[in-house]
């Protein structure tokens, strides 16, 4: 999806950001991600399904670096068809396999995998919407499957943050406190074994070099420079950012069918 074709003053924050050239949209960045998949201990010719898939970055990762078969499932055509090229360019047809879909009709989707992973997806769902995803991960994954998240997290203020993360990200994002990530995880048959909490990272200048490299996060900063209106929207989210600093931040989990 190009700047051409979305209007950056209502589009997502997400998208945004990827327009700027941002490949890692996740609240406690790469180092958070990573220490979720080595508590998944993946075993190799797993298979794992991956909700919004964008453009299959980390399901080639997960192929290349454990050895699995992740299917994955993506809304945007135009990000399937990136998807697709990328998994043609790394040779991995024969281990990751994309396609169009919703992620709320996952029983559509036949068998079961060892594991589901979903990266800041739940945080942009309903209190409603996240039950019923919850419970159709669960329906997805074989007995003793894992359940990997990593999403926002509301220390305190749900209710203030939640109104403002929409105005701002224009997105329906509604974190929870660490306590209600796990409650809400448990009424839909998923015990978490193991979480960790930190401080948000998705605009931290650090974060970004460590998750981008040098190269893309120059490019990145001289298209927030160059382009008025990719720098008003990163500049509201960092200021909402700094607002509630001390309130947000990331969540990752590991839970089984109990």
């Amino acid at each position: 999806m190009t700047n051409a074709t979305i209007n950056l003053q209502t589009a997502s924050a997400h998208q945004v950001l990827a327009a700027a050239g941002k490949k890692y949209l996740r609240p406690g960045g790469k180092i958070a991600t990573e220490q979720l998949l080595q508590w998944a201990n993946f075993q190799p010719g797993a298979t794992v399904l991956e909700l919004a898939s964008g453009f299959a970055y980390s399901a080639i990762y997960l192929a290349q670096k454990y050895n699995v078969k992740v299917f994955g499932i993506e809304k945007n055509p135009e990000s399937v068809a990136i998807a697709c090229a990328n998994i043609r360019a790394a040779g991995l047809e024969n281990k990751i396999k994309i396609i169009q879909g919703d992620i709320f009709h996952l029983d559509d989707i036949l068998g079961k995998f060892d594991y589901v992973l979903a990266e800041a997806i739940l945080t942009m769902q309903s209190p409603l919407g996240k039950s019923k995803l919850l419970t159709s991960i669960h329906h997805r994954l074989k007995p003793g499957g894992k359940f990997l998240s990593h999403e926002l997290l509301a220390r305190k203020q749900e209710v203030e943050i939640h109104n403002d993360l929409a105005r701002i990200m224009k997105v329906n994002s509604t974190p929870l406190s660490e306590v209600n990530w796990i409650d809400t995880f448990a009424a839909s048959g998923l015990k978490v074994e193991k979480h960790q909490t930190g401080s948000m990272n998705l605009l931290n200048i650090n974060q970004i070099v460590k998750d981008e490299g040098l190269f893309n996060t120059l490019r990145i900063f001289w298209n927030v420079l160059t382009q008025s209106s990719i720098r008003q929207r990163v500049l509201d989210m960092r200021r909402l950012f700094h607002q509630y600093h001390d309130e947000l931040g990331y969540i990752i989990l590991s839970a089984v069918v109990e």
